[in-house]
C-alpha cells in the first residue's frame, strides 16, 4: 500500500466514518426534513394532549406542572426519535435511492421507539402515551415516508445527470466488466457510476462497453489506480481471474482508504427477496429460491385482478362509453379491435382493444415493414408516425386509453392487470428458448416494459424486463407497477 493511498485525504468512500461528499450532503438534507417532520408530529401530539385534558384539571398549579412535564417529555422524544433514525441507518448511502429497505427501516425504528415509549408511560403511570400514540406516530410515520419518497425522486433526477452517485472501479474479466458497466450505465438511478476499469492485460488509453468506460490498467494495478484516482467503491465483476486470496488482499488494501469493496455474483435479474446469503465454512453462499407460479400467492393475485377490474369497469363506464362513441363517429369500422395473442401456457386468446387504426391496417403492414420505417425493435413492429392510425386513435394510444377493454380480458381470466406483454403468434417464431418463460404467468395490461420506456425499448430490453417480472413477481410489486403505470401514461412517453 502506497503512502498516498493511506493518506487520510483519501478516506472518501461509502463505509466507516468517511462517507462520500455527496452522501454526507444528502444525509444532511434528510436530517433536516426528518427533524422538521418529527417536530410537527410532536407538536401535534402536544396540542392533542392539551385539547383532551383542558377541562380535566381545575388547579392551575397542577395543570402547569403537568404541562411542563409533558413538554419535557416531548423534547426528549424528539431527540430520541432522531437518534433512533440515525442508529438504524435510515440515511445509509447503501440503501437510499432504490428498494424498500429505507422505508422499512424508518417505520421499524419509529415503531420500536413508540413501543418503548408506551411501555415507559405505563410503568411510570404517565398520562402522556395515548395522545402521542394516536397522533404523533401516525403523523410522523406518514410524513417521514412521504419525505423520503420525495427526496428519492430528487435523487434519481440528480443521478440521471451523473450527480450523487458512487464512482465505481470495475475489476474482472473483459466480458463481465463490460456487462456490468453497460447495465449500471443504463440504470443511473441505481447510484453506481462506472468511471474506470481494470482488466486482465488491460492497457491505459482504451475503453470498454457502450458507456466507453476508460481502462486504467491490469488486475495487478488496482492499488496504484486507487492511489491516482478517487473512487467510492471497487466492484469485482468476476473471480475467475482473481484468486480468493487476491480478493481478500484487495479488501484489506481498501480498509485504509475507506473505499467499499463490492463483489458482483454471476446471477442477474434476480430480486432481493429470492436471494439469501448464508455464510458456510467461511464462504458467503447465496441461496436462490425458485420463482412461485401457483398456490396462495397466485390465488391472491387472481382475486385482486378480478375485483379491481370489475370495480374499474363500473367506475370507468362513462369513459368507456365516450371513447366508443368517439371511435364510432370519427372512422368507419368496428369499435372493438379483436386480435389473437399468446397467453398463459402458450395458449392463444382473443385480446380486446379500442380500434385505433383504419380497417385496412393489416393489409398495409407488409408494405410498411418493407419500407423499414420501424422505430421500435427487430421483432415488434412500432412506428412513431404510423399512417394507419386514426386521429382519435393517436390520442387513445398516447394515453393508453385503447387498452381499457382489456379489463374484460382480466375478468374472463385470460389476462392479468400486471404481467408480461402478450405477443402475437408470429412474434413467438423469433423467440429463443428462454423467451418462452414469459408464458408461465398470465400476460398483463401493464408491466415492467410499459413503465420502463414502452415502445422506445429495444427487443432485448423488452424481453429482459418481461422475464424479470416473471421470475420475481409479487403482489406488492404489482401494486407498485400499477402506480408507476399511471405516471407513465400521464406522461405519454414511448407510446406510439
Amino acid at each position: 500500500m502506497t503512502t498516498a493511498s493511506a493518506d487520510s485525504t483519501l478516506r472518501h468512500g461509502l463505509v466507516g466514518d468517511a462517507p462520500a461528499p455527496w452522501a454526507r450532503n444528502y444525509a444532511r438534507r434528510l436530517t433536516l426534513t426528518d427533524t422538521l417532520i418529527i417536530l410537527i408530529a410532536v407538536v401535534t401530539g402536544e396540542l392533542t394532549w392539551y385539547a383532551m385534558n383542558e377541562g380535566s384539571l381545575s388547579d392551575r398549579l397542577a395543570w402547569g406542572e403537568l404541562a411542563t412535564r409533558h413538554t419535557v417529555v416531548s423534547v426528549l422524544l424528539l431527540g430520541a426519535w432522531l437518534l433512533v433514525l440515525t442508529a438504524y441507518g435510515t440515511r445509509d448511502s447503501r440503501i437510499i435511492g432504490q428498494g424498500t429497505l429505507e422505508y422499512k427501516r424508518v417505520l421499524e425504528s419509529s415503531l420500536m421507539l413508540f413501543g418503548v415509549f408506551a411501555i415507559v408511560a405505563v410503568v411510570l403511570r404517565l398520562d402522556l402515551g395515548r395522545s402521542f400514540v394516536l397522533t404523533a406516530f401516525p403523523v410522523a410515520a406518514v410524513g417521514l415516508v412521504m419525505s423520503r419518497w420525495g427526496w428519492r425522486q430528487w435523487l434519481v433526477a440528480q443521478r440521471r445527470v451523473g450527480q450523487y452517485s458512487a464512482k465505481a472501479l470495475l475489476v474482472g474479466s473483459r466480458h463481465s466488466v463490460e456487462h456490468l458497466a453497460d447495465h449500471l450505465s443504463g440504470q443511473p438511478s441505481a447510484g453506481y457510476r462506472p468511471v474506470l476499469a481494470c482488466l486482465p492485460h488491460g492497457t491505459q488509453g482504451s475503453s470498454i462497453g457502450k458507456a466507453s468506460v476508460p481502462v486504467a490498467g491490469g488486475l495487478n494495478d488496482v492499488t496504484s489506480v486507487l492511489a491516482r484516482h478517487r473512487v467510492d467503491c471497487v466492484i469485482v465483476t468476476s473471480s475467475d481471474e482473481l484468486s480468493p486470496l487476491a480478493v481478500r488482499q484487495l479488501g484489506w488494501s481498501l480498509e485504509e482508504s475507506g473505499t467499499q469493496l463490492i463483489v458482483a455474483p454471476a446471477l442477474t435479474d434476480i430480486a432481493g427477496p429470492r436471494m439469501h446469503t448464508r455464510p458456510v465454512a467461511g464462504l458467503p453462499l447465496i441461496h436462490v429460491e425458485s420463482p412461485v407460479f401457483a398456490g396462495r400467492k397466485a390465488w391472491t393475485k387472481t382475486a385482486i385482478d378480478r375485483i379491481t377490474a370489475g370495480l374499474a369497469v363500473l367506475f370507468l363506464s362513462p369513459v368507456l362509453l365516450a371513447i366508443a362513441l368517439a371511435v364510432a363517429t370519427t372512422s368507419s369500422g368496428p369499435i372493438i379491435f379483436r386480435q389473437q395473442r399468446v397467453g398463459l401456457g402458450g395458449e392463444t386468446f382473443t385480446m380486446f382493444k379500442f380500434r385505433s387504426m383504419r380497417t385496412d391496417a393489416e393489409a398495409q403492414l407488409a408494405k410498411l415493414q418493407q419500407e423499414q420505417q420501424d422505430a421500435g425493435n427487430q421483432v415488434l413492429f412500432k412506428m412513431k408516425e404510423d399512417p394507419r392510425i386514426t386521429r382519435v386513435g393517436g390520442f387513445l394510444r398516447r394515453y393508453s386509453l385503447d387498452e381499457l377493454p382489456q379489463l374484460f380480458n382480466v375478468l374472463n381470466g385470460t389476462m392479468s392487470l400486471v404481467g408480461p406483454r402478450p405477443p402475437l403468434d408470429a412474434e413467438t417464431k423469433a423467440y429463443e428458448k428462454h423467451n418462452f418463460r414469459r408464458f408461465l404467468v398470465r400476460p398483463g395490461i401493464t408491466g415492467l416494459w410499459q413503465v420502463s420506456g414502452r415502445s422506445d425499448l429495444s427487443w432485448e430490453d423488452s424481453v429482459r424486463l418481461d422475464l424479470y417480472y416473471v421470475e420475481n413477481w409479487s403482489v406488492l410489486n404489482d401494486l407498485i407497477l400499477l402506480g408507476r403505470t399511471a405516471r407513465a401514461v400521464l406522461g405519454g412517453h414511448g407510446a406510439y
